[in-house]
């Protein structure tokens, strides 16, 4: 599992990383979108490293900034396209594994 975490998911550093990465694509997929006040209320991590967090993903390419559709003040937050693609090819990589082990 690891071997596939570091050939899909070179961008994931720590667990709250992935925590927030999927949490962030769970509620995009709904059509929530989080705010960066939704991701404190989670307690994945603390205010001032979800903000770290928050612009090293959105630096990298995994994350981006948008603004909501209802109200165009707020900044929600959601997983990049190329950063979904490598997520599925993860998930598949996983299937394919534990197939094996069954």
């Amino acid at each position: 599992m690891r071997d596939l975490e570091r050939k899909h998911l070179p961008f994931v550093r720590s667990l709250a990383e992935f925590d927030l990465i999927i949490e962030i694509g769970y509620h995009a997929e709904r059509g929530s979108p989080l705010t960066q006040k939704h991701l404190l209320a989670l307690g994945i991590c603390t205010r001032t490293t979800l903000r770290r967090k928050l612009n090293v993903l959105i630096e990298q390419g995994v994350l981006e900034r948008a603004r909501h559709d209802d109200d165009g003040r707020a900044v929600v937050f959601q997983v990049s396209r190329s950063a979904l693609q490598r997520l599925d090819r993860y998930h598949g990589g996983l299937v394919t594994a534990l197939a094996k082990i069954v």
